[in-house]
């Protein structure tokens, strides 16, 4: 197939780990007979210093009109002192968002077998299976908001709405992940998803958890739902996260429970993330931050990234045979006990820069 992916790399170690996934999507172009067309574009900070915007109108532009859109990390120390609506987080992603109309956050965690020991979990918690789906609302609740202070400064409010429009068409995302996960475990369990809210407390959720209920009701029956209080719902995110398959919820709790969800794998720097709207560019990136202590060292983790590149491969062009070969990989190299130094430990492991894990994926993606 033929496809256009726009590439942004942004700040600290993004350009290291985006090079690294590039690298991949060439592989996978070569090996399986496919023309992906791949540009940069400056954003984030590195983008401000060129031009004094994080997200220049090129950029956007080129998002706008590319199939997929591939992006690294941005912001930083060095411009935190820029206005709020300047900065990269807000400028660039929630921007970047809003105007490819992306509302759905996918974010899996799973401990990789070779990677059991790194996790801060009990032993018998591993052992029973870390594999999980976090679907979250991208575009409405607290974030966006109208939002503001008194005149006198001393008292602050945060609106959080939420139509039933905006959760029906998450939940469909969530409902319909959960299907095809089972069907590509072929298990035997029912595909399920965890409905997270505050029903007992916000009017909001209440709107949520009736919203869920009757689309379940009404489309998914196939499905297993069930709903827990977000409380609880980190709790057992701890205690028994193989008791999750497909966790649904806002955009706020589910900010917070997706970086509680990366910690129990081990490293931030495996955990991949796509953004995903009803048509056009989705938005793939690793969820863990540019680093910028780490920058230039050659010592990032380059797996998240790549496994969001393999994650554009299967939601933004259908290729899951493609996906499954690219995630393959890491798990051989993984297997051959290759690390970077965020998730090497002692005994039996090869310590090793970016750019060379990104090598033996490589070698690991195109021997067949």
């Amino acid at each position: 197939m033929k496809a256009k992916i726009a590439i942004l790399p942004g700040d600290g170690v993004g350009p290291e780990i985006v090079a690294e996934a590039v690298k991949i999507l060439e592989s996978v172009a070569r090996r399986f007979g496919h023309d992906f067309e791949m540009a940069e574009h400056p954003v984030g900070g590195a983008a401000y210093d060129r031009c004094g915007d994080c997200l220049p109108v090129a950029t956007l532009a080129a998002c706008k009109a590319a199939d997929a859109v591939l992006l690294g990390a941005v912001g930083g120390p060095k411009w935190d002192a820029l206005a709020p609506e300047k900065r990269p987080e807000r400028r660039a992603l929630l921007t970047l968002r809003a105007e490819l109309g992306l509302f759905a956050n996918l974010r899996p965690a799973k401990v990789w077998d070779a990677l059991q020991t790194a996790s801060p979990l009990k032993d018998e918690i591993v052992a029973r299976g870390i594999d999980l789906l976090i679907v979250r609302e991208l575009t409405g609740g607290a974030y966006f908001g109208e939002k503001g202070r008194s005149a006198d400064r001393t008292s602050a409010y945060d609106v959080t709405p939420y139509s039933a429009h905006e959760i029906e068409r998450v939940a469909r995302v969530a409902f319909d992940a959960a299907r095809r996960r089972q069907d590509r475990a072929a298990s035997p369990r029912p595909p399920k998803v965890t409905s997270v809210d505050k029903a007992n407390v916000l009017e909001t959720s209440r709107l949520w958890r009736e919203t869920v209920t009757a689309l379940h009701a009404a489309e998914y029956a196939d499905v297993e739902l069930d709903h827990m209080y977000v409380d609880n719902a980190a709790m057992q995110l701890v205690r028994d996260p193989a008791r999750f398959d497909v966790i649904l919820t806002e955009n706020m709790f589910g900010d917070i429970l997706s970086d509680e969800a990366s910690q129990i794998t081990g490293s931030i720097g495996m955990l991949p993330s796509a953004s995903l709207g009803a048509s056009g560019a989705g938005l793939y990136e690793p969820i863990h931050g540019s680093a910028p202590d780490i920058a230039g060292k050659g010592i990032a983790n380059p797996v998240a990234t790549i496994l969001s590149a393999a994650m554009l491969l299967r939601h933004a062009f259908g290729l899951s045979g493609e996906a499954d070969a690219v995630e393959q990989a890491v798990a051989n190299v993984l297997a051959q006990g290759l690390r970077t130094p965020d998730i090497a430990a002692p005994g039996g492991v090869q310590t090793v820069s970016t750019s060379e894990l990104g090598d033996a994926i490589e070698a690991a993606l195109i021997k067949k």
